[in-house]
This record gives C-alpha cells, structure tokens and sequence, in this order.
C-alpha cells in the first residue's frame, strides 16, 4: 500500500470498491495474530472455524461393502455376455443361471466363514462387507429365492437356509464391480481431509464423524463489540417520541454477527456526547476483536463520535463508489488488552451508514470478509491468479452469472447492489429480478432479497436477457 488509509488525502477522492477492499486487507493483514483455539466436542462444531488439518486415520469406508440389498457374488460366476459362451442345450446365451447362496453378510456383522467358490452367492446388505472372493453384488430386483426342494422363498429373509439357492435374471447386462464401494474410495487413509480455516457445515462434520473423531480443534470465536448513538434512536419496546426512529440496525447487525457463529458485546444505545462514546470505546477495545456502530460518523454529521474515536485511535472517513452505502468510516482503536499475546494492541473500528439497507450491503461487502479473515477462515475465492494477494475480495460471498429479468439502471461511475429475487422467466429459465423499490431505507427489499445484483462501474444499463453477477446471499448469508 503506498499510502496510508489514514491519510486524508483518501477521503479526497472517491474510492471504488475493489480499491477499498484491498486497502482494508492490507490494513488488518498489519494487525492479524493468529485466533486462539480449543477442542469441542464434534456436536458443538458446527458453525465454527476449524483450527487443525486433519488427516484421515483410516479408509472411509473402512471395507469393500455393498451399495444395495442382493447378493454377492464373483462376476467369473456368471455367463461372459461379452465372449458370447453359450449355456443353453441349444447353443444360445442364457440370461438367467442359478446359483447356491451359502450364507448371509449382514451390515454390522460380516461374514466369517470361507470364501466364495465358483458357482456360490451369499445374501447382502446394503453397507455389510464384502466376502472374500465375491467382488459382484446384484440387487434384490433381478433375484428369486428358492428353497432346496425348489419352492420359492421370500425377498424380505435376511437369514439364507440350508440348501437354498438363487434364480438370477438378466445376467448378461452385468458387470464386474456394480453395486459395490471400494475400501477407501471416498476417503484414503493417511490422506488430508480439511485444512485449518474449513468452515465446518454440517457436512463437513458429517466427514468428521465418519473418521470416527468425537472433538476437534476449532479457533475460538471473534469478540464484536457494537453499539448506537443518536438521540432520535430508540429501542424497540419503548415508546416512539416524535422524530424518533426504532433501532433497526444494532438488531440487524446482532443477527447477522451471530449467524456466524460470532460473538456479540451489545453495547446498546449510547449517550450522544464525546465522554460517554470514549469511555464505551475505550472498554470495548479492551474485551472485543472489533468494533461497529452504524449512522454518526459521515462528514457532515452533528454527533461526537468522529472526535471521540479520534482520541482512542485514528479514524479514516472515506467515500466509496457504490450504492448503497457511499459513507464508509474505518478506524484503529488503541487497546491493552489482557491477553496481549494475542493480540497487535489495536482494534478495528468500522462506522456503517446509517441508513438500514445500506447498513447491511457495506457489512456484506467489507465487514464480514474482514471477520472471516480475523478468524481463520480460508480464502471464498477460486481464483488461484490473486491467491498471493491481500484483498478482502477473497472473502466475499461468491459471485454467479445469471441472466437479467429485467432492465436494470445505475451510474456509471459507481457500483450498484439492487437486492434480487431467482424466478422462472415464461421460457422456464432462471432470472434475477429486483424485489421492487431500491431505496437504502426501504429494509423489507433485503427481507425479500435472495441475492445482490451487482451492477459494475461503467455500466448505467443492463437490460433484459444480458447476463449479470450476483452475490448469494443463501447458505451463510442473511436468508
């Protein structure tokens, strides 16, 4: 970075987004320390950060084992439609043989006796292993059961009975290896299965488990610290005074910090005068990895929170080309922690805008990938080109084409965020459609929203049938 974000001469101009994006990773890339970590228990995992690579102590599966209920058998044991060996009086190929069934191999009690021989089967179940010297196993549709007086038995027997044997159709069509899982095939032993920063969803704990692990290392979650100012901002449950306004984003932003398994110091609605904002700044950067606030430190506003951040830190005021959300205020607060091992001596700060759309596009766009970057996370993004590169593009949600539903506006000159709904369009595509009025105060356009449609710099229209990015805002996001 050749210049400093705390210079003024960066709220002098406008700065586009990626440019943001990249002076804030290079901004918290200075002050990151690596996140303390624990062992929890795997129900306790999911939603948090993993902290260790993990390598497999085993095959997943542990044995060669059957994928459905039939029976197992070795293909060599059946007519080779591929030679075209005649078994018939007639010289015909049959498509059906009979076979001896030997025994059972039920899932969670193998079979322990001898081998298969040529011309023997055995009863299975889906996910019991395979006997030695089968490697076929053919599902229960093709077979019929009988008994050694050659009456027919039932499908649902489990158990075989002495003497019984197995009528097989369709024998021709069927391959060496179906309906079997390979020892291993999902998961080598000794191989790496996650590395530290794996988000663990719930079918990364899934993975977890069927490693036979009961707890894993995981960093510990990250301390934000947030809080309102405003004398016309009041808390919901009280009476509205006039001119007064409810306290929407302190309760949006709680939500969205939670949902990430983050941990939240609710500060409440502050005092609108410097003492109290620096005496709330000052603890807080002392108990918390970050702090937020929402609306109060735009130029131009009439609150004391700008000077009372300035006496705990230093504080950059910037102008962001995009919309919603053009004001961005992002600061260093000083602090002595009491685990200073861990930490730079500095607390980010981030002031949102105050209007409540705007409030979540900029936590989207900036807060959130400098939280998935303060814990540990791995990168979201796939490109391999700008892996070496410290930009907090690398953890913003990921970006899909998808094809316009409608004609879209914008100014050239800056990026816009419309909040987006997937819809089938009369020709049954998906289309991406806004969810009706875009104001940065209209909230219920975010309720409604799937998706942000992002509409880039230079372009002030998109029409209909174009293709266009959008970021999901589905598995992690705020729907």
């Amino acid at each position: 970075m050749s210049l400093s974000c705390f210079d003024p001469r960066f709220g002098e101009r406008m700065l586009s987004v990626d440019e943001a994006l990249s002076v804030l990773g290079e901004s918290l890339a200075g002050v990151m320390r690596t996140p303390r970590s624990e062992r929890v228990a795997l129900a306790q995992a999911p939603g948090r950060v993993l902290a260790e690579t993990v390598i497999s102590p085993l095959d997943v599966p542990a044995q060669t084992n059957a994928a459905m209920d039939g029976i197992a058998l070795a293909r060599a044991s059946l007519p080779d439609a591929e030679s075209g060996e005649p078994l018939s009086d007639r010289g015909e190929l049959s498509d059906h043989c009979e076979l001896s069934v030997i025994g059972s191999s039920l899932a969670g009690h193998p079979w322990t006796g001898r081998a298969l021989a040529a011309g023997e089967a055995m009863r299975i179940t889906t996910g019991a292993a395979l006997p030695a010297g089968a490697d076929t196993v053919i599902m229960q549709e093709q077979l019929e059961y009988r008994s050694a007086q050659g009456e027919g038995l039932g499908e649902g027997l489990i158990e075989s009975e002495a003497g019984e044997r197995v009528v097989i159709e369709g024998v021709t069509s069927i391959r060496r290896g179906q309906n079997v899982r390979q020892a291993g095939e999902d998961i080598a032993r000794g191989s790496q299965v996650m590395a530290a920063g794996q988000w663990l969803t719930p079918a990364a704990v899934g993975v977890l488990a069927s490693l036979g692990l009961a707890e894993v290392a995981v960093y510990r979650p990250l301390m934000v610290a947030i809080f309102s100012t405003g004398d016309e901002v009041t808390a919901p449950g009280e009476t509205l005074p006039a001119g007064g306004i409810y306290d929407a984003n302190r309760f949006s932003l709680v939500a969205l910090l939670r949902d990430q398994g983050i941990e939240v110091l609710d500060l409440g609605i502050l005092s609108d005068d410097e003492a109290s904002v620096s005496a709330a700044l000052r603890d807080a950067a002392t108990r918390a990895d970050m702090v937020i606030t929402s609306g109060g430190v735009s130029v131009g506003e009439a609150d004391h929170v700008r000077s009372a951040l300035a006496a705990c830190g230093e504080l950059a005021l910037w102008r962001i080309a995009m919309r919603p959300g053009r004001p961005l205020a992002f600061g260093m607060l000083r602090a002595t922690p009491a685990d200073a091992e861990s930490s730079s001596g500095q607390v980010p700060f981030f002031g949102l805008p105050g209007n409540p759309v705007a409030t979540m596009v900029t936590f989207l766009q900036f807060v959130l990938p400098a939280l998935r970057l303060l814990s540990g996370q791995q990168r979201l993004a796939k490109d391999e080109a700008s892996a070496s590169a410290t930009t907090l593009a690398q953890w913003q949600a990921p970006r899909l084409q998808l094809i316009a539903g409608e004609t879209l506006c914008s100014r050239a000159e800056r990026v816009d965020y419309h909040r987006g709904q997937i819809v089938l369009d009369d020709q049954g595509r998906q289309v991406v459609m806004t969810t009706g009025r875009q104001g940065s105060g209209i909230l219920t356009s975010m309720l409604l929203a799937e998706c942000l449609i992002e509409i880039p710099a230079g372009c002030a229209t998109l029409h209909a049938g174009e293709p266009v990015m959008v970021q999901w805002l589905g598995s992690r996001g705020i729907v």
